[in-house]
């Protein structure tokens, strides 16, 4: 019988049913960071439990660090704690981890892939909402809570009720300017915060395609914005080039034996899906968001909403609260808004990719007066990488700060934060408010539109500036 990406996966990694419809589905990978499990840890072994499968487990400091040059466990005193009970819960377990400074940290889910952690057609869980980032590999990758955490370490397991399938498509090839940002933007903007529950996405389609690996990470990171858990791009020609030769991808005859079952994971040309969305991506210009949800979002070119011209109470009532707190105008032209802060980071965008995409905009120009810009690249890894080509050096030059890996402003859980009624244009997932901090008043977009901003000191265009 024909089948989905999502079914062939997922079929396959079915332990046993359950007469309450749930299945009990085997996690083939599964990544820990440090903030939040030590709760799972804690309950574990207060159950007396041990770690069942410590082999296929991998944890990384990434939340709740600083990400300041010459950072310790304490430059962010906070987060000290975390640090220690990761180290302490990992090395008591026998779970690699990938510490402060070790070469190999990073985010969570900029690492998995990175280092062929996480492989097309496993399983992957994590204790973090963007897990979904990963299956832009072609992996079943899952965000989980602290209690299926903990059973993820007690068994291997995750007790799941099978969600619907969703296919977007993305038709033609977007035009200059416009990245996988602008897609999964467009597409929030297009079926709402909630248009994706209760299904997993496979996104598809001509401008998918064409998209190099870490793009299609960043669509499927915003997965979890559309409601989604779960959202995929099947793997291809360009996501074997990318993994071969990765740290942890396989080698040898077992490169050749995974090349070989990889290659039967895509979707069957006649595979039915329970919901189809089709998107011209010709038709996409860059976006930013306006309001305090990922579905607040509309073209540069576009002006702030009048509630008032919103059919349904409740949208009416949410838009103007959300302008409230954003403290913006209805009929304002985004393009020309002011800025404080641009943050290019996150698991969304902080890339040796996104980097060099954001870097093009700024080199030979300067981040305009009262403009707080900074750069926190995804990894270790990442950062040493742009280092190597120079892009820290176009960063500094323009006026950017150049940090160590870590989340940073994105969560709003360590030192790098919004302050109260400052506007942020960032590289990251949400803009819900106080997400970057207490007050703070977020707008997200592309790593070449917020690069474009910092140097404007405002929402620009960026095909003004070329490149």
């Amino acid at each position: 019988m024909a089948g989905t990406l999502f079914d062939k996966i997922w079929d396959s990694h079915v332990v046993a049913s359950r007469s309450d419809g749930t299945v009990l589905l085997h996690v083939d990978r599964h990544v820990l960071h440090d903030l939040g499990s030590n709760i799972a840890f804690a309950k574990l072994n207060k159950a007396g439990r041990e770690v069942r499968c410590p082999e296929l487990t991998v944890a990384a400091h990434d939340h709740i660090i600083s990400s300041a040059p010459g950072r310790r466990d304490d430059t962010y005193a906070e987060g000290a704690p975390f640090a220690k009970a990761l180290r302490e819960n990992t090395a008591r377990a026998g779970i690699r981890l990938f510490g402060l400074n070790d070469p190999l940290q990073g985010i969570v889910h900029v690492v998995a892939p990175e280092l062929g952690v996480a492989l097309p057609g496993v399983t992957l869980a994590c204790g973090d909402s963007h897990t979904c980032t990963v299956g832009g590999i072609g992996a079943l990758a899952i965000g989980i809570g602290t209690s299926e955490l903990e059973h993820v370490l007690a068994t291997q397991t995750l007790i799941l009720r099978r969600p619907r399938t969703m296919r977007v498509r993305f038709d033609g090839v977007p035009g200059p300017g416009v990245t996988a940002k602008d897609m999964i933007l467009c597409l929030i903007g297009r079926i709402g915060a909630k248009g994706g529950v209760g299904h997993a996405i496979e996104y598809a389609g001509d401008a998918v395609a064409s998209l190099p690996v870490e793009a299609r990470l960043t669509l499927c990171n915003m997965s979890i914005e559309l409601g989604s858990r779960i959202g995929m791009v099947a793997p291809d020609d360009t996501t074997y080039e990318y993994i071969k030769g990765r740290r942890f991808a396989p080698e040898g005859e077992l490169w050749d034996r995974a090349l070989a079952h990889w290659r039967t994971l895509p979707s069957d040309p006649d595979a039915t899906f329970d919901r189809e969305v089709v998107i011209d991506a010709t038709e996409i210009a860059p976006h930013v968001t306006w309001g305090t949800s990922p579905q607040d979002v509309l073209p540069i070119d576009g002006r702030v909403p009048d509630p008032e011209a919103l059919g349904d109470a409740g949208a009416r009532t949410g838009a103007q609260r959300a302008l409230t707190y954003m403290g913006l105008t209805p009929g304002t032209p985004l393009d020309g808004i002011p800025i404080d802060i641009a943050f290019i980071g996150s698991c969304t965008n902080s890339r040796l990719s996104d980097l060099r995409a954001a870097a093009a905009i700024v080199r030979g120009r300067k981040v305009a007066p009262g403009v707080r810009a900074l750069v926190v690249p995804g990894s270790t890894s990442v950062k040493r990488e742009a280092e190597a080509e120079g892009l820290d050096a176009v960063f500094r030059d323009a006026g950017f700060e150049w940090r160590e890996s870590a989340c940073s402003m994105c969560a709003g859980v360590n030192e790098d934060r919004v302050g109260p009624g400052e506007r942020c244009i960032s590289t990251s997932n949400r803009n819900f408010e106080g997400r970057q901090g207490p007050g703070a008043r977020t707008h997200l977009a592309s790593p070449p539109m917020v690069a474009a901003a910092a140097v404007a000191g405002c929402f620009t265009d960026v095909r003004r500036l070329g490149n």
